[in-house]
């Protein structure tokens, strides 16, 4: 486990825009064919794997927890941001929410059946990725599934790249170097998605969805 220096200063940004982001990501899924098919198939190699909990870490204001609760997993929701978390319950009191760090989870090894990292990697400067990809693997159940979303980098050249996000500074990886990442953690990858960006789009860089199982 590790304290993350980059928490701070995160979890106060998406403080200070937590109604206004939750207003606007709120549906956010309803146009996104591809990536409800992901987590569909991500609920159902799970499911398969018998009735274990599952993390949402980054979970924002719950949305997308409560859509993984609606592919039948019991599904609970971490985020730095306590009025993210805040608005997360009163959105979806059925379900639990914490406030949390990814690099310190308050959970036991090998308890979880899956974790869900949907673009909450991104704020990660990179010297901190890799205590957090093994606080994920620390987590998981041998035969726990991992489902990460990330912006990619140009090429293979970079590594890592960093871009204007509007809420914190965020940052581009690499899929293969995050793949090796993840093996070194005995997460081995299953599946890679590639989703390129709409013409209109204003960022114009793909859309990674990389699903792992742990050895």
């Amino acid at each position: 486990m590790t304290e993350l220096t980059s928490l701070g200063p995160t979890r106060d940004a998406y403080d200070a825009v937590a109604a206004v982001y939750a207003e606007q990501f709120h549906d956010s899924l309803r146009d996104r064919a591809v990536e409800r098919a992901l987590l569909g198939a991500f609920a159902e190699l799970v499911r398969a794997n018998g009735d274990g909990e599952v993390a949402d870490l980054g979970c924002g204001p719950g949305y997308v927890t409560a859509h993984l609760h609606g592919l039948g997993l019991r599904a609970f929701g971490v985020d730095a941001s306590p009025e993210m978390i805040g608005l997360a319950r009163a959105a979806h009191p059925g379900l639990r929410f914490e406030v949390g760090s990814m690099g310190a989870l308050a959970l036991a090894d090998g308890t979880l059946a899956g974790v869900l990292s949907r673009w909450s990697i991104i704020h990660l400067p990179p010297r901190e990725l890799p205590s957090v990809v093994a606080e994920f693997a620390r987590v998981l159940a041998p035969g726990g599934h991992l489902l990460v979303a990330f912006p990619a980098t140009d090429g293979p050249e970079h590594e890592t790249q960093s871009y204007d996000h509007v809420v914190a500074t965020a940052y581009r990886w690499n899929p293969d170097r995050l793949a090796a990442l993840l093996r070194t953690h005995g997460l081995t990858e299953t599946t890679r998605t590639t989703i390129a960006p709409h013409p209109t789009d204003r960022r114009q860089f793909a859309e990674i969805q990389l699903l792992a199982r742990k050895d």
